[in-house]
């Protein structure tokens, strides 16, 4: 499998695929059960945080993202 490639979809959650690996804050990592591929939640509304259930759907949640270019990093003091 590839390198990670994650997609932002419209109104629902990121599509995480490839080589990845999920971790929560103390570095412990998720489970992914053999998944190539897993969702995560933008919504906020998920019952299986980080991971999307739908929700996004039920909420109405609307985010239309299109690519763009970030600006450099400030420099560090």
């Amino acid at each position: 499998m590839g390198d990670a490639r994650i997609e932002v979809r419209n109104g629902g959650p990121l599509r995480i695929e490839g080589n990845f690996r999920i971790v929560d804050s103390t570095g412990k990592e998720f489970g992914l059960g053999g998944r190539p591929a897993v969702s995560l939640c933008r919504c906020g509304q998920s019952q299986n945080k980080p991971f999307c259930d739908g929700s996004h759907g039920k909420v109405g949640f609307k985010s239309d993202v299109q690519a763009r270019d970030l600006p450099p990093p400030a420099p560090k003091p």
